[in-house]
């Protein structure tokens, strides 16, 4: 019986295996199939090229931070502010929940002079002074200026955060560290609710506390330094204080002790703030160089100033809510 062979035809231009092998033809991809996987070549190589970098200047970083703080070579002044500490952990720790926490949008930072004295005016809340911390990250990365916080003088009863408050940069809330401040042309922050406006009500929010007598606006007049008002929105929701334990406060020493929606309930995750989508908005300067000195003496002028300073800040307050959508979502 005769056997009739099978013939497959070549494509043109191939070849037959040597030894009989099976030919199997290699068809080239798509164009676009090469070109997107020459660019995810490319892209992931450029992400690992990026990550290097950025850990390599981060060593170098931390060794020149660690080779100053041994060797001492760094700047401390009178108050205790030391910029180098300030700029290399404070600022650094309080950048993420600047950025991604509470997604700050900050408005007006023109308004505070890029040199010479000033002093921010703003509103106090939130239970934890979270918002003086915020603002001073705002004057810090948008003005490029240290902030110069007037603090109570808890913050600087408490161990640590005494010694961090004052490397930091911020002082006892008194007349005249606050007129040296200014006479040393430092852009300084006073927030005139004090514990008022720190420990009111969740029901009371965004309802300016009294400003006090007045003490800032005489601070700034002796040295004609500008006012500059500071509205925040976005505070007062990170720890709703729906009721104050006045009587444990008294025995803790404390101004007040706020029971939130998740403290003292949840024990320490209660102290995680909510996260509230906030705004600074740092408005028109008031002049204070139009008066002479001796206004600085004078309750008539004081009030005007005061209550000039606190109505400004107030109806920027209530603009600023006009437009925000949603407490979270801004």
């Amino acid at each position: 019986m005769t056997q009739v062979a099978k013939v497959i035809p070549l494509h043109a231009g191939s070849r037959r295996p040597a030894g009989g092998g099976t030919h199997r033809t290699v068809t080239p991809g798509p164009p676009e199939r090469k070109e997107s996987e020459a660019k995810q070549s490319v892209d992931t190589g450029g992400l690992l090229d990026d990550f290097r970098d950025a850990l390599i200047a981060q060593v170098i970083g931390t060794a020149e931070f660690v080779r100053r703080r041994m060797t001492g070579d760094y700047e401390v002044d009178d108050f205790g502010f030391d910029p180098h500490f300030a700029d290399n952990v404070v600022q650094p720790v309080l950048r993420p929940l600047f950025e991604k926490w509470f997604r700050v949008e900050v408005r007006g930072a023109e308004n505070i002079p890029t040199d010479g004295r000033a002093l921010v005016v703003a509103n106090h809340a939130g239970t934890l002074p979270l918002d003086a911390l915020m603002t001073s990250v705002a004057v810090r990365e948008r003005a490029g200026r240290p902030l110069r916080m007037l603090a109570a003088d808890l913050a600087f009863d408490m161990p640590l955060v005494g010694t961090v408050a004052r490397k930091a940069g911020h002082t006892l809330a008194c007349h005249p560290d606050a007129e040296r401040l200014l006479r040393e042309d430092q852009v300084v922050a006073v927030f005139p609710e004090g514990y008022k406006g720190l420990g009111k009500p969740f029901k009371e929010r965004y309802k300016l506390q009294r400003f006090g007598r007045g003490g800032f606006v005489s601070a700034a007049l002796k040295t004609h330094a500008p006012i500059v008002p500071c509205s925040i929105v976005g505070s007062e929701e990170i720890y709703p204080n729906l009721a104050d334990l006045s009587s444990l406060a008294r025995l803790l020493g404390l101004p007040y002790f706020p029971v939130t929606p998740l403290f003292p309930a949840l024990g320490p995750l209660g102290i995680i703030p909510l996260p509230s989508k906030w705004y600074i908005e740092f408005g028109t300067p008031i002049n204070t160089d139009v008066y002479d000195e001796v206004a600085a003496d004078d309750p008539m002028v004081l009030f005007e100033v005061t209550d000039h300073v606190r109505e400004t800040i107030q109806q920027t307050l209530y603009k600023l809510l006009t437009r925000r959508r949603n407490v979270f979502l801004g």
